[in-house]
């Protein structure tokens, strides 16, 4: 009698089958997460976030949109080449009648250190004030700034 070819283990075909669907899965949500969710564009922290969106991706006429009128008139135009690898996130707000303060937190990633990657991260505030019902920015961190007052470089 001749011995009988070799099968596959059954249970190694089962892990091997659940392991490959949870790398699956993880790639569905890694790749389905997107962009972060817009907040509403009438509050301060909406302003503030499509302001800081538009100067990271270099769009200095839209940010210009979200500052005060004064502001806009004797702009001097920075510049943008700071905003690479920045992350902003939201840390608190303060709401006032006619004023308001977004706190944010900035972290810059720098690749090109003697040790590999290394982050910069510090909290600033946003200064913003309520003009004909829209709320615009008075004030930006220095590192978001794309323009302000002549005179008044940061």
């Amino acid at each position: 009698m001749e011995p009988s070819p070799a099968r596959p283990d059954r249970a190694l075909i089962v892990v091997l089958a659940v392991v490959a669907v949870i790398v699956v899965i993880a790639l569905v949500v890694v790749f389905s997460r997107g962009a972060p969710k817009l907040l509403d564009a009438s509050s301060p922290e909406g302003v503030v976030q499509r302001y800081s969106t538009a100067v990271i991706e270099g769009d200095e006429e839209k940010a210009a949109g979200y500052l005060v009128q004064a502001t806009r008139d004797g702009c001097a135009r920075f510049d943008a080449t700071l905003t690479d690898n920045i992350r902003v996130t939201l840390v608190s707000t303060t709401v006032r009648a006619d004023s308001a303060d977004v706190r944010v937190s900035i972290a810059q990633s720098f690749d090109n250190g003697p040790f590999g990657t290394s982050e910069s991260e510090y909290e600033d505030v946003f200064n913003l004030v309520k003009r004909g019902g829209n709320w615009l920015i008075e004030s930006a961190p220095s590192i978001l700034t794309v323009c302000s007052p002549a005179g008044k470089n940061q």
